[in-house]
């Protein structure tokens, strides 16, 4: 496919779970350099804003959880 069809080509506008997803692998750090730039071009900006947010709440409350539970026995 040449650039010209490739640049003419529609944008599909990604889905909240593919937002979830990319977050995901992000906070592990393994993610290959193909698939995150087709991400990027795929995603809501605010999709994941608000997926980055939400895993980090949950993973600082389950550190909470989990010190409180270690330290009560």
């Amino acid at each position: 496919m040449s650039e010209d069809a490739k640049a003419r080509e529609p944008v599909r506008a990604g889905s909240f779970l593919r937002s979830i997803k990319m977050v995901a692998w992000s906070f592990f750090g393994i993610r290959k350099n193909s698939e995150s730039q087709e991400d990027m071009a795929r995603v809501n900006p605010f999709h994941i804003i608000g997926v980055g947010i939400g895993i980090a709440v949950v993973f600082v409350v389950g550190l909470i959880v989990l010190v409180n539970w270690v330290v009560a026995k």
